[in-house]
């Protein structure tokens, strides 16, 4: 139907057939900064998923080696029906049948999930990030450019919906990104975090961000590690925000690194502690008898920030953050044991930041090699876990029918070699096929 809508930053007019974005410069294969280039790249094979797979044909089938439902399950030689954007039966192969797509010795698994990104942290055209919004040639075509390729690599690397706390834009690209003008995962986001203040100045920001569309609540109980962690909030403050999000139906996810800041967000009804870097016993054990939720960041947010040393070292992080990041990588990993070991409930999350995004399956690969967590039980974190953390675990992260048809295909066998992950050669999401094995 002939329509017209106008999205505030990510500008995408949409008359009759015609999509037109403002943001659409990041041409599929092109980096940020490399010029003039082609509207972004559609689905593979949009027209057969939505042809075959959205009620106007036949389904979609799809087989591998082996299916991987993301609850712990696993069918061998199996198909996966698709039929529109949902799942409608999963089972092995029958005799003489012949699969819209055949992946071979393959695994197909839900797509993955990440709880925790940032995907308008990017490089400056200098390669640096510094405070690049006042930085010459910084154009908004450039941010735009930049953005949508985080967006792209992180759906090619299989991962269909992530979580961002969060961004005002997030809202715009997210329906760029539903709409079909452009390609990347779907976004579940904050907007921007709510600020400190008053306790009823807290509260109100709260009821304005619901007003506003926000999916869930982020606030900041402590500093950065960066900055040592250490809490930088009061318990009232605490109490207002995670009170105001529950009485309005929100999820509050906290940035708390150090034990007080961490206990104190437990006894305010917080949903979510993020990183905890810094969390002893105490922590942990408030942690679980509250059963929140539990995000640590192990693999792939600090190791970015030292691989990207020279990147970030003109920004705001002083040279003795570095030190605090890299003292940070063993503690957050013995954290992580210790949480693993009480039985917290840990969706996977990367906080991805620039230089992070597209790379977000390695944090599953050292919750499994450095944290000794088993293959499955990590998939199933990236999967029907992290979804069940959202609220949405009878839509997303689980392969069974009724669920949205989000499928990914790794080369071989992650229960086996949890690095297949990162393998990934196929991706569908809500029944269209976005990446194509070659």
């Amino acid at each position: 139907m002939p329509h017209r809508s106008i999205v505030i930053g990510f500008v995408v007019v949409i008359a009759a057939t015609t999509f037109v974005a403002l943001a659409a410069q990041a041409g599929a294969g092109r980096g940020p900064g490399q010029g003039a280039a082609a509207p972004p790249a559609a689905p593979a094979d949009r027209a057969q998923a939505q042809g075959g797979g959205r009620g106007r044909g036949g389904p979609i089938t799809l087989h591998a080696a082996r299916v991987l439902d993301g609850k712990g399950r696993v069918v061998e030689n199996a198909v996966i029906t698709v039929q529109g954007s949902k799942i409608v039966s999963v089972g092995p192969m029958a005799a003489g049948q012949t699969p819209t797509y055949e992946l071979g010795d393959a695994t197909l698994m839900p797509g993955m999930i990440d709880v925790h990104v940032h995907l308008q942290w990017i490089f400056g055209p200098n390669g640096n990030y510094n405070n690049y919004p006042n930085q010459r040639d910084m154009t908004k075509a450039y941010q735009n450019d930049a953005v949508l390729e985080n967006a792209r690599v992180t759906l090619m690397a299989g991962f269909t919906t992530v979580q961002s706390p969060g961004w005002n834009e997030d809202k715009p690209l997210n329906a760029a990104i539903q709409a079909g003008v452009v390609n990347g995962p779907r976004i579940v986001t904050s907007l921007q975090p709510v600020s400190g203040g008053t306790p009823d100045a807290i509260r109100a920001s709260v009821r304005q961000h619901k007003a506003d569309g926000a999916d869930f609540i982020k606030f900041f109980a402590s500093g950065s590690i960066r900055q040592g962690g250490k809490m930088s909030t009061t318990q009232e403050q605490l109490d207002a925000v995670c009170g105001e999000a529950k009485a309005q139906g929100l999820r509050t996810l906290i940035h708390a690194h150090d034990p007080e800041s961490i206990i104190a967000s437990v006894k305010a009804g917080c949903t979510q502690i993020e990183h905890g870097v810094f969390a002893d016993d105490a922590a942990i054990k408030a942690m679980k008898d509250a059963n929140v939720w539990f995000d640590p960041n192990i693999g792939l947010v600090l190791q970015n920030y030292l691989e990207h040393h020279d990147e970030y070292l003109d920004s705001s992080i002083p040279p003795e953050g570095f030190a605090f990041m890299q003292a940070g990588i063993p503690l957050v990993t013995t954290v992580f044991k210790k949480a693993l070991a009480a039985g917290l409930r840990m969706p996977m999350g990367t906080d991805a930041v620039a230089g992070a995004h597209g790379h977000n399956a390695r944090e599953i690969i050292a919750r499994v090699k450095d944290g000794g967590q088993p293959a499955m039980d990590a998939i199933v974190g990236a999967t029907s876990l992290s979804a069940s953390s959202m609220n949405l675990g009878d839509t997303i992260g689980t392969i069974a029918p009724g669920f949205e048809a989000d499928i990914v295909a790794v080369r071989g066998d992650p229960t086996k070699d949890i690095s297949a992950v990162t393998r990934v050669l196929f991706v569908m999401k809500g029944g269209l096929v976005m990446k194509k094995a070659n």
